[in-house]
This record gives structure tokens, sequence and C-alpha cells, in this order.
């Protein structure tokens, strides 16, 4: 299945909560992945857990308002009995326009190809594609893009790029797997708690001793026999000897571009939504200047140190790593305990008042015709040039002591509060004894963008053939 992109590149964002949806909206995401009540790769995050209305569903709408996607992870090893609830489960979120599934198992995805014909299915980075053969087998069966590893290489992740032109999903952000992305069984071994099935326990987090001979280290201390005090050879280093460095590129987006990426994924569906928002922010920024220079419309491509301050006060895990230009090291482990610390007030200050208090919202245009004798007639319109009018079912009467004014009239409909919209301009054509009720007139401009928002969902929702 050819998809066709109405972007050359694509952020995307993650989400645990609803609060991390609009965030990353907020931010300048593209796209938003994230799980459901089941068979997603967080089965802790909120999303997964909630007992309050569906938060997907709540997502795909909201997020369809500003033409940002949601592409839904459905991406553990299944069960066979689980594959009988598949249908029953996605159907709401494929009928409500969600924009994707994010899988692993290959079963899974023959059966949602039968199920649901036309839906886009990426290649879970539980996959562990890590070659050409990997992505040629996920376009085998039919995946339209392909989550690589984590630990590949510029020239890897190009090499698979070239060699099957299929669309590449590339980690840019966030947390790294000591083993290979997908296919650790430490979580399962160690904590009886399954990766593969959502509940990674984060064993390769807790801190560890290593015991070596005829060895010398930093830090390492010799044992001591106590029965006669010589040393017996033995090493020892205690610390957080597995846990990996958080990855960052935001140095080499015009690299990773050049490589073939055009999903740039920003990992922690566990994190809160100012991370959610800092990261997402910083990344658009310098993935726009990124395509700027590669385009030659600015001569050099660089970070301010102050935006790399964002990233490392929204979480910071000792440091930062990727595999892009490297293979491994030591300075990619965070082998010291991390103190707790709280945000840089002036950094947290500034993402909670950009992109957590203050919500993005969609500009429309008002005409209101409010003639006596007549119905009271709206139009909303936007830059795109959709529209929307809506009749009142009662008509304006002549006022009996003060007749409404067009300055009245505006104030009233400029109350969308509470809603995704706003209006850039209202014209007003009122007669000079017209009268109204205030609360139709309310009702009226709700009703409006009611059907506004109807309008612009509607183009991507689906109704299944029976």
């Amino acid at each position: 299945m050819k998809i066709i992109r109405d972007k050359r590149v694509e952020l995307l964002a993650p989400a645990g909560s609803f609060k991390s949806v609009v965030a990353a909206v907020n931010a300048g995401a593209d796209a938003i992945y994230m799980g459901g009540r089941k068979f997603g790769a967080r089965a802790y995050a909120d999303s997964a857990t909630t007992e309050e209305e569906d938060m997907v569903m709540e997502a795909i709408r909201y997020c369809h308002l500003f033409s940002v996607k949601l592409y839904m992870t459905v991406n553990i090893l299944f069960k066979d009995h689980e594959l009988k609830e598949l249908f029953s489960y996605l159907k709401p979120y494929y009928e409500a326009g969600v924009d994707g599934l994010i899988m692993q198992d290959l079963g899974a995805v023959k059966k949602v190809h039968e199920m649901f014909p036309g839906l886009e299915v990426h290649a879970s980075t539980q996959e562990t594609i890590s070659s050409v053969a990997g992505a040629r087998m996920a376009q085998k069966f039919g995946m339209t893009r392909a989550v690589v590893s984590r630990e590949l290489s510029l020239g890897e992740i190009k090499k698979i790029h070239d060699e099957t032109g299929m669309e590449l999903e590339v980690f840019c952000h966030g947390a790294m797997c000591y083993s290979f992305s997908g296919a650790c069984f430490m979580s399962s071994l160690l904590g009886a708690r399954s990766g593969n099935r959502g509940r990674c326990a984060g064993t390769c987090r807790l801190c560890y001793e290593s015991i070596s001979r005829g060895e010398t280290a930093d830090g390492a201390k010799t044992l001591a026999n106590p029965k006669n005090g010589k040393t017996s050879g033995e090493l020892r280093k205690k610390g957080y000897l597995l846990s990996m460095k958080d990855m960052q590129t935001i140095d080499l987006l015009p690299d990773l571009i050049k490589s073939g990426a055009y999903s740039f994924k920003i990992e922690g569906r566990m994190k809160s939504p100012v991370y959610t928002a800092g990261v997402v922010s910083v990344y658009r920024k310098y993935l726009d200047l990124a395509m700027k220079y590669l385009d030659g419309e600015i001569e050099s491509y660089s970070v301010d140190p102050e935006d790399k301050k964002i990233l490392s006060e929204v979480f910071d895990r000792g440091g930062t790593t990727s595999y892009l230009n490297k293979h491994n090291g030591a300075d990619m482990i965070a082998i010291e305990e991390k103190k707790f610390r709280e945000i840089d007030k002036a950094v947290l200050g500034y993402i909670e008042s950009e992109f957590i208090d203050k919500n993005r919202t969609i500009p429309l245009e008002a005409d209101i015709v409010m003639e006596t004798g007549g119905p009271v007639v709206l139009t909303l319109t936007d830059q795109g040039g959709r529209m929307v009018t809506v009749v009142s079912q009662d008509n304006v009467s002549a006022a009996e002591k003060r007749p409404m004014v067009a300055t009245d009239v505006e104030e009233k409909l400029r109350k969308t509060g509470g809603t995704a919209f706003r209006f850039t301009d209202v014209r007003v054509n009122i007669s000079p004894d017209a009268f109204y009720p205030v609360g139709k007139l309310n009702q009226l401009r709700r009703e409006a963008l009611e059907r506004y928002e109807e309008e612009i969902l509607s183009g991507s929702k689906r109704q299944l053939a029976e």
C-alpha cells in the first residue's frame, strides 16, 4: 500500500495521558502515539489503566481537530485467545479514524489486514528491525513503515532506506535499551514481567555489582581474605552497570534526514506532560531548522545551548548518548545514581505558560445576520474555505426597550472558551431595532461550533463495510 504524505518529515510524540496529548499538540507535534486499555507495550500508562471514558477515542478527536495524526500501539506478542478479541477491540478506533497501528506480532498483523483493509500498520521497534532483511519482511506482511532499532548507525539506517525504499521511523530522543530494542528478556527472567507483554520491570535500571579477577577498574576494590589478610585478586564494582544514558540526537537531525528517516520519534509514554511539551517544542524548532539548512535557505545548522538545557532539565539520566556515530562504549552507561532535583523554575515556567496552560486554538471568522422579523443566520469560515451555517428556529423580534447593538452581539459570539476555536474576525449585520435573547444566541454559537467540529472530524471517520 503506497501512502502519500503531506509533509516531508514527521515529528512523533509520546502520550500516556490525555494531558500529554494536549501538551504534544500545543508544542507542535505532527503525530502522536499512544496505547489503549489492552495490547500495548506500556501497560502502566494512564491510557491503559484509566477507568474514565476511553482516552484514545478522545485523543483521536482532539488530534484530528488540529490535523495531527494518532497512531495506536497494539505491539505486544499475542496469546491465541486474545486474537479473537482484536476485531471488537479495534473496530471503534478504526471507525473513529485512528491513523495507524504500531504492531509486533505478525499473526495479529495478518488478522488486522483481513479485518480492516487499508488501515496502516507500522512495524514496532519490538520487531527488532535492524537490517534490510528485517525491513523487507515487514513489507512482505503489508506494513507501510518500519520503526528501526535504536542501536543502528546512520549508515545502517541509510542502507535500509536505500535498498528497500521503506518509510522509516527513527527514535531521536529518550530512553535507550541495554539490549537490542524489542529483544530483551531480562525483565522476564529477573522480574517475572515481560516487556513483550507491556510490563517491563526495568531491571536494567537497577543497581548491580560486578566481580572480576586479575583486573583493575576505577573505583574497584580488592577483596581481602579474612583468614590471612591477603588480597584474593577479586575486583568488585557497584553501580548502575546496565543503565544506558538517554538518547539525544538534536545535533544530528540533518544527518538523520539525509539517511532516510521520515518520522522522528520521541520516547516517553510514561513521562510527564512537561517532559512531552519541552522535548517536542525543542525538536520541532530544530527539525524545521534542519529542513531549511538542507534546502539551502540558511547557511549553517547549530543548536542553542539554552535549548539543550531545556532537554536536560525535563529529564536527565546522567548524560546523553546514541548509536548513530558509535557502536559501543563505557561512556554510554549512566553508572552513577542520578540524584533527584527539581526542574529549573525558569524552564518549568516557560514550558507551563507556553504549552501546558495555553492551549492551541483554530482561528475562525464569523458572519451573523440579525434582521428584524427573520431568523438569525450564523456562518463560520476558515482560511481553507471550509464553511458551516446555522439558522435559528425562531425570528429576531423588535426591541420593546433597548435594542441589541453590534458590539453586544460580537462580545457574546467571542466567548468560545472551553472549545478548540477562537474568532479572529466577527462581522455583524443587525437591524437598528433588533432583539434576540442572549441565551438563544449563545446556544446558536455552541451549535455552530459543534457542527464545525463535526465537519472537520467527518473527513477522517470510517464506516466498516458489513
